[in-house]
């Protein structure tokens, strides 16, 4: 007979640490792990476990007999329900303390690192209103708070624009008011929901797949420049596209106003036909002088402030002097290859995504750069012996992989490579220390620098640099 998985109850138990995607960590009296989602270290919290597994369990906190002098009051009405800014009720000082924590101990438990002193962690200028892209989703059936519930009054008002709430694909959380993307972001989805309401547009619903509007993206360049792209479910009537003029006329600083329809199951528009509207087809980024024509589909990461400072640390770990061969691993749209391209002899960009590497040719064009050559395919498949051969052996190379880290394949093909220096940036310290564990052997860690991209969540991302090992004669 299976026992039931009881829940259990913990009395004044003191939160001791934050750990991995942004939950807090306590310890019940037998030693196993506790992992919270609602309490910050230091806190002296009642327990009551949610989940039990083998070695932890994962809890909610249901009495809060002290609050740690690490909590700050959260400036988001919508804090604990929206899952964006998990990290929203401890002070920013803190914050950046528990993101060098996490990659320092990824470094040395994961990987089993030899490690310099780490530098400490870039804070990031804006702690709020830093994201250059949004995206919103339209539902017909919001997600109604608990006092909503209780009320047992006729819900009318059940349409929404906002996120998902976390775990739960079809229920959206209606947002007022959005403290991660600069104005006038939430004056434009607060008017496109609005508008949309009194033109009778239906909102989308995921389970029936029925209804009309189905997202809204926002960008906004560190330039100023306004991108709007809305999806729709189904093909335009005269309804949509006055909503569309409606917002072109409300917001005359949008520079690209654009939709498409899609009609599949899921909303990635990567495979979709964009419109642009009114304006142009593209906004443009800006860095050191260089520009980057940024369209629906491109990708740029999503805080212009930060990538700047993170461009600058990878500049600096690669240490060029203009003689350089740099091969830029997982490119993107060229980014890093064209920001390092006027110190090295020559720069090769290599990513999977065909749309990305047409952007990089075409903003490398733009800004007049030569030197940096873009291949498109697969990572394992592309960078192999014969890719090298064609293109000369490489003195630096920088890799900047998805979460996931480097495929087996590439980190051999390095090895084989043999490059002098690596410059290792990371979204992800625990794939990253995995992939450097597999570099040690002929690479030795020489500098470690933490880059704060998003302010309020866990994540951070980290830089690495890597020297080749010189063998004794």
């Amino acid at each position: 007979m299976r026992k039931k998985n009881r829940r259990q109850t913990f009395e004044k138990i003191e939160v001791l640490d934050a750990g991995a995607k942004g939950k807090a960590v306590a310890k019940a009296p037998d030693g196993r792990v506790i992992f919270l989602t609602d309490a910050v270290p230091g806190d002296v919290v009642d327990i009551q476990t949610t989940k039990k597994r083998k070695a932890y369990f994962e809890g909610q906190v249901t009495y809060f007999h002290s609050y740690s002098d690490k909590r700050t009051t959260p400036v988001c009405e919508h804090f604990g329900t929206c899952g964006g800014c998990k990290w929203q009720h401890m002070s920013y000082e803190h914050q950046l303390y528990y993101k060098q924590k996490e990659v320092e101990n990824n470094l040395r438990r994961i990987g089993n690192l030899e490690l310099p002193e780490i530098s400490p962690i870039l804070g990031s200028k804006n702690q709020y209103f830093y994201r250059n892209k949004m995206e919103f989703s339209f539902s017909d059936s919001r997600w109604l708070t608990q006092e909503e519930i209780n009320s047992e009054k006729d819900i009318t008002d059940k349409n929404a624009l906002g996120f998902h709430i976390p775990g739960m694909w079809d229920k959206i959380l209606d947002i007022n008011i959005c403290h991660l993307q600069e104005d006038p972001s939430n004056a434009i989805r607060n008017f496109a929901k609005t508008k949309a309401i009194e033109l009778g547009i239906l909102f989308y619903n995921p389970r029936q797949r029925s209804g009309v509007l189905r997202t809204l993206m926002l960008r906004i360049s560190s330039t100023g420049q306004i991108m709007v792209l809305i999806q729709f479910f189904q093909e335009v009537s005269s309804k949509e596209e006055q909503l569309l003029k409606e917002i072109e006329n409300a917001f005359p600083e949008i520079t690209s106003l654009l939709y498409t329809v899609n009609k599949k199951a899921n909303d990635t528009i990567y495979d979709q036909e964009i419109t642009c509207f009114s304006g142009v087809d593209h906004i443009i980024e800006e860095m050191e002088g260089l520009q980057f024509k940024i369209n629906a589909k491109s990708f740029y990461q999503t805080n212009s402030h930060q990538a700047y400072q993170l461009y600058k640390v990878t500049r600096d770990f690669a240490g060029l002097t203009g003689d350089e061969i740099v091969y830029d691993l997982y490119t993107g749209t060229g980014t890093i290859a064209q920001f390092v391209a006027k110190n090295a002899k020559k720069v090769i960009g290599v990513e999977s995504v065909p749309e990305a590497i047409k952007d990089a040719k075409t903003n490398a064009k733009n800004n007049g750069i030569a030197n940096a050559e873009f291949y498109v395919g697969d990572m394992k498949d592309v960078f192999n012996t014969e890719f090298v051969g064609a293109h000369g052996a490489p003195d630096v190379v920088i890799t900047d992989p998805p979460r996931d880290g480097m495929h087996k394949h590439v980190v051999e093909q390095l090895l084989i490579a043999s490059p002098p220096r690596i410059v290792y940036v990371s979204c992800n310290s625990a794939t990253q220390a995995r992939d450097l564990d597999l570099l040690q052997s002929h690479y030795e860690i020489k500098k470690v620098q933490p880059v704060d991209m998003f302010p309020q969540t866990h994540h951070v991302e980290n830089v690495v640099l890597l020297e080749k090992i010189k063998k004794q004669e």
